[in-house]
């Protein structure tokens, strides 16, 4: 006879204890942005001398929204890094279906090397755009760093989306174009549906990678652009480090990613968990 209660109790005990995990993977996770959004209320005074007991202060965010350029500079990375994932997006996915579908010499030999691009220092490469971008008027520009910010955007959108494309079968293709529709239509109507979950996966995450950029607006961008992340170091006196000012900084600069990816988890979650780079 099955004792139904004992497995009643294990499947109670294993429900209870997976919660737990989860939980405690959660807080681990959300616990550094839990210390960023505190320390934005420390002063600078109480910011080594107390933990969890301390007085709320809103000075850091006056000097940090008010008393500096803090959302035009906001506005400039967010057309940076939008302008390069809109971009990345309008040539990567062409790419990706080429990869997918054509067969012509040395494909995955190309497909290896876009790929090495996102893997490659970007200090190795910096220098010499540099140079080069002085020399053609693209230094400290927004077509400048829109264009090298491809370096970091199309590897990505290019390799998951073509992980999509090649799971997509062939015939659906055919049978469209049998019906009467065009190349242009079927890769509108029927393809890019189908590549949903993985396009707004891949452009979420090429939008991270763009925004939080470092190294190349660090020394591609002047006294007109100055990307959110290149700002943060202002907040770095010759004496002292403001974290109170620089945590504010960073819980603003946190808040695109956090709106987009809770308005499309439902297609992140999708788009990384099936279809994502096929071998």
């Amino acid at each position: 006879m099955i004792n139904y209660k004992k497995y009643s109790l294990l499947s109670i005990a294993e429900a209870v204890m997976r919660n737990l995990c989860l939980t405690a993977f959660a807080f681990f996770s959300l616990f550094p942005l839990f210390w960023m959004v505190l320390c934005s209320f420390k002063s600078d005074t109480e910011m080594y001398n107390t933990v969890f007991r301390f007085t709320p202060t809103l000075e850091n965010y006056q000097k940090v929204l008010i008393g500096t350029n803090y959302f035009k500079i906001f506005v400039q990375n967010l057309i940076i890094a939008g302008g390069a994932v809109l971009i990345t997006i309008l040539a990567g996915v062409p790419c990706a279906y080429a990869l997918a579908r054509y067969q012509f010499k040395n494909k995955e030999d190309i497909a290896f090397q876009i790929l090495s691009f996102k893997f490659a220092p970007e200090i190795m490469v910096v220098l010499p755009i540099f140079l080069i971008f002085q020399k053609i008027g693209l230094y400290d520009t927004y077509r400048g760093l829109i264009w090298v910010y491809q370096l970091i955007t199309m590897p990505l959108v290019i390799w998951v989306v073509r992980g999509y494309f090649e799971e997509i079968s062939i015939e659906i293709e055919q049978a469209a174009q049998l019906d009467g529709y065009t190349w242009y239509e079927v890769f509108l109507k029927y393809l890019l549906p189908l590549i949903k979950p993985g396009l707004v996966a891949s452009a979420l995450l090429a939008f991270i990678f763009a925004w939080n950029s470092f190294t190349f607006p660090m020394i591609l961008s002047g006294f007109n652009i100055q990307p959110i992340t290149i700002t943060a170091l202002r907040y770095i006196a010759s004496d002292t480090v403001h974290y109170g000012q620089v945590a504010v900084a960073s819980c603003i600069a946190v808040l695109p990613e956090i709106i987009v990816a809770l308005f499309i988890q439902k297609h992140l979650v999708r788009g990384l968990s099936f279809g994502a780079v096929k071998g």
